[in-house]
């Protein structure tokens, strides 16, 4: 099979930073590669020097595209050469419909007059393609993450996409809208439509991918073809972080000790549908030095359970008790949760957990100021001091704690979440989604951050789709279904499959 692309020694430099060092890549025409690696190994470096975001001359090296010498001044000039980049963060403007998004900047005009005929009549052949039936004017804001990703490939189709590109894809997307968005790219392939993917789902890179490339600080360590021979998890793992993972979750002792946490006949409505009973008289308990887990499918109430205890952050009419250490506690503000001693990591720490455009200082210090001030006054030294303490416990890979957090990869993004709420010393973390979108290097010190936290006598509420990641860490399991918790299983008890059968037949 003839080569589509070939990118030659690609070295890529930022100030007092070698993000890629004499990269090679070559993609097989009509093939899947899958691109992996740790968080800041330089996957999506190296595909916005492909798609010319980084211009040709702001790196070294060479791309080959089509058997000819690539230059790209921009993305425009990419995609005239039909690449096209999804990235993880959607371009798709919310108050637009799928038509305007489809055809924004490529508009069918005549004599600068938009056709709309001929583009609704576009849209649904294009809307066909990809399998979704939403009418041309729907607006993007009324789709779901999944719907809305599948509007980002109708576009690239659209263009007349032949080189495909998608980070992170299914980062953010439930089972169900990852098995038809993999679907998709499998029938693009047989139209001929090659596809570079980058993701940290290993099963998923597995399922779809011929062609699996290993990026590991800045060069490509490995090559695997999954055509001639299958390609492991472990073997990927290894390739990723220099070593052999042997056990993908650290082992500890479980040693359940005194009633930390219970909360009884909790309930939540709609903040909008008052009609709509969301949580439903949910009843449950973590002791110290436990790591329990809540699993459900997407929409079984589980991030609104945890932001409903953590001061009343989603829902209505909100009833129940919550004790802590056998004392019944008052946390319907976020102040007030958090004197109680609670600590919510959000399953969006971009939006909700971090401030991006601050420095690292002053996110750790965040939820708790009062720890780094007097009189009100805040002591930057004081800040800075144990920012860097931090810095170094939690091995937050940065140049400085003054660094924008938003020039973080995703694992160490999370290691500043988990510190500003360390810092307000809790006694129970509530943990939604901890690994979501960080590579499994990354996902190994956390779970050693989570296994630290249990042996402080911390108790842990661990909210997570992955229900390995559940089977790997929890003591015990509590099942979620419609807003009500089904089931509960001891470490011992519990597999995927005893979990799956609690969720459908409840």
């Amino acid at each position: 099979m003839t080569a589509l692309l070939e990118m030659r020694a690609i070295t890529k430099t930022f100030p007092g930073v070698k993000a890629l060092d004499g990269v090679n890549l070559t993609v097989r025409k009509g093939e899947i590669h899958a691109l992996v690696g740790e968080n800041g190994a330089g996957k999506s470096t190296l595909m916005k020097v492909l798609s010319g975001v980084y211009p040709a001359g702001s790196y070294d090296g060479e791309i080959h595209y089509d058997g000819a010498l690539a230059e790209f001044r921009d993305i425009a000039d990419s995609e005239k050469r039909g690449i096209i980049i999804i990235h993880q963060e959607l371009a798709l403007v919310p108050l637009l419909s799928i038509a305007e998004n489809l055809f924004l900047g490529n508009e069918c005009a005549q004599n600068g007059v938009i056709h709309w005929p001929e583009t609704f009549r576009k849209t649904e052949s294009l809307l066909r393609k990809v399998g979704l039936r939403e009418a041309p004017t729907t607006l993007v804001d009324k789709l779901g993450v999944g719907k809305q990703q599948l509007v980002e490939i109708a576009k690239a189709l659209s263009k007349e996409v032949r080189l495909l590109i998608l980070d992170e894809p299914t980062a953010a997307l439930s089972e169900s809208d990852s098995q038809a968005l993999l679907d998709l790219l499998l029938e693009l392939k047989d139209q001929g439509v090659t596809s570079i993917i980058i993701s940290h789902k290993l099963n998923e890179v597995r399922r779809v991918a011929d062609t699996v490339t290993v990026i590991r600080d800045g060069a490509a360590v490995s090559t695997m073809d999954a055509r001639s021979q299958p390609i492991t998890e472990d073997a990927i793992v290894r390739d990723m972080v220099g070593r052999d993972m042997a056990h993908r979750y650290p082992e500890r002792t479980r040693r359940a000790g005194e009633m930390l946490l219970e909360v009884e006949d909790w309930s939540v409505w709609h903040p909008e549908h008052v009609d709509r009973q969301v949580i439903r008289s949910a009843r449950f308990n973590v002791r110290a030095g436990e790591v329990v887990g809540i699993a459900g499918l997407m929409g079984s109430g589980r991030t609104e359970l945890a932001m409903s205890l953590f001061g009343q952050s989603y829902g209505k009419n909100i009833s129940g008790r919550v004790r802590i250490n056998g004392k019944e506690v008052d946390v319907s503000r976020v102040d007030r949760a958090i004197d109680a001693g609670l600590a919510y990591v959000t399953e969006d720490r971009k939006s909700l957990g971090l401030i991006l455009e601050e420095p690292i200082r002053r996110n750790i210090t965040l939820a708790n100021l009062e720890g780094v001030s007097a009189g009100g006054v805040l002591n930057e030294n004081e800040e800075t001091e144990v920012s860097e303490r931090y810095r170094r416990a939690m091995n937050i890979r940065t140049p400085s704690v003054f660094q924008k957090v938003m020039n973080l990869s995703g694992g160490n993004q999370q290691k500043v979440v988990l510190s500003k709420w360390l810092f307000a010393e809790p006694d129970i973390l509530i943990l939604d989604e901890p690994t979501r979108g960080i590579d499994v290097g990354a996902k190994f010190e956390i779970y050693g951050i989570i296994n630290d936290l249990s042996s402080q006598g911390k108790g842990v509420l661990m909210i997570s789709s992955e229900m390995p990641e559940l089977l790997g860490m929890c003591d015990r399991i509590y099942v979620m279904n419609e807003g009500a918790l089904v089931g509960e299983l001891t470490a011992e008890d519990a597999s995927q499959e005893r979990i799956m059968s609690l969720i459908v037949t409840e």
